[in-house]
């Protein structure tokens, strides 16, 4: 008995037309300079394609496992076609390439999906294999671009999230059954993660795009790191300090959605607490760098370059901050058991002036356990704050006083403004 009805037939194999149609328009578009007759597929290759797929998949569907090694064979005889005539085309052109016999084996298979499968999946996929194939000159940029330790990089993050983090034990191994290996790994990867988007985000776009870019980018990675760089350049460029300040700020600014993105992860109910202050200081912070950046005139060309980070994923990275922030968990449990809420506040202080993600990510736990979350989220305010002093003085001494003076103000009317939020969403309910 056959299990489709004839409307659902008809909208599947509309369907599997619509796919191959829209890979086919991508191929066709790309081949498009090429004279009639000397492509092996285009738009109505791949739109038949996929709805031959389509008609061999309503065909073979009521016959079992019979009726998948039909469709297995109409695969193997497309490919075997579709791959004869582009070993023609590669002979003509004097050129190598299997991508388009690879996304006409990809249109049948997708309209054969569509048939007998998961619609939204089938449509998914056609749609990321667009996307691949349009993708080409800006994939293959990256992959000229990379250097071999960023790949390097990246595959770290990969074992670290899919090899290392499943086999670590889920449970406190210390003393103060503090120190879980399996959350502790979890938020390494995850600010490991962070840290390696933003550097990508550098890499990819590039400092002649602007300061802007480069503060909010280096901001994802590390803004104490970014300051200390801008600083950097604002001894080295004193006729564009102000742009070097501005990107430092622009750092700070978006540390405010890094650090409600890193707490929401392990507890939601204090990132949704922290967030009037938080957001408002990170928002302050963003204009002060827009009226910073347009009052020193932009920059000159070049003189951003002059800024590099290291990659934030290598190995020596990633071990310092996991030890960091065991170390942060355990000092944490300590203080707060012989002081309560306030050797949480004052641990906060003293960590925040190197960083925050550690005491932020600390305090998530605490507070969803141990402190409450009005503890919890007074001290990561104090981190915060702490950290923003400690950039100041960290500005003046790198960059000298101008650097500071210009970090002190757009600091000053970001605290003002996150004291504004804390006491319009009720000072007492922190």
């Amino acid at each position: 008995m056959y299990e489709l009805s004839a409307v659902e037939l008809i909208q599947r194999l509309s369907i599997a037309l619509a796919i191959g149609l829209l890979i086919g328009l991508e191929r066709g578009w790309a081949s498009r300079g090429e004279a009639e007759g000397e492509r092996a597929a285009g738009l109505r290759t791949h739109g038949l394609a996929a709805l031959l797929g389509g008609v061999w998949g309503a065909i073979v569907q009521p016959y079992g496992a019979s009726g998948v090694v039909a469709l297995a064979l109409a695969f193997v005889l497309v490919g075997a076609l579709i791959g004869a005539y582009r070993y023609r085309e590669n002979m003509h052109d004097k050129t190598f390439g299997a991508t388009t016999a690879i996304a006409v084996l990809l249109a049948f298979s997708l309209g054969a999906f569509a048939v007998i499968g998961d619609i939204q999946a089938a449509v998914a996929a056609a749609v990321a294999t667009t996307a691949i194939l349009a993708l080409k000159a800006v994939l293959h940029g990256f992959v000229e671009r990379i250097t071999w330790d960023e790949l390097r990089s990246g595959l770290a993050l990969l074992v670290m999230s899919f090899i290392l983090l499943p086999v670590l034990p889920n449970r406190a191994i210390d003393p103060w059954d503090v120190v879980n290996p399996f959350e502790l790994w979890l938020m390494t990867v995850l600010i490991g993660a962070i840290s390696f988007v933003g550097y990508l985000a550098v890499k990819g776009i590039g400092y002649r795009r602007g300061v802007a870019v480069a503060g909010m980018a280096g901001g994802l990675a590390s803004s104490t790191a970014t300051t200390a760089a801008m600083s950097r350049l604002a001894r080295e460029y004193p006729s564009q300090i102000g742009a070097s300040a501005a990107g430092a700020i622009f750092a700070n600014a978006i540390m405010a959605p890094r650090i409600l993105a890193v707490v929401a992860v392990v507890n939601a109910p204090l990132a949704w607490r922290l967030g009037p202050p938080v957001a408002a200081a990170g928002a302050l912070f963003a204009l002060a760098g827009v009226i910073m950046l347009r009052r020193s005139g932009g920059e000159r060309p070049g003189e951003s370059s002059g800024m590099s980070l290291g990659n934030p994923l290598d190995l020596a990275a990633v071990m310092k901050f996991g030890a960091l922030l065991a170390t942060v968990m355990v000092l944490s449990r300590l203080a707060t058991h012989f002081a309560g809420s306030l050797g949480a506040y004052a641990l906060a202080i003293f960590s925040g002036i190197v960083d925050v993600d550690a005491i932020a990510l600390t305090m998530a736990r605490l507070g969803a356990t141990e402190i409450g979350a009005r503890a919890a989220a007074g001290a990561v305010l104090l981190a915060l704050l702490s950290n923003t002093v400690s950039k100041i003085v960290m500005g003046s001494i790198i960059g000298g006083a101008g650097m500071g003076r210009r970090l002190a103000a757009a600091s000053i009317l970001a605290v003002a403004g996150a004291l504004a939020a804390l006491w319009l969403s009720g000072f007492g309910d922190l």
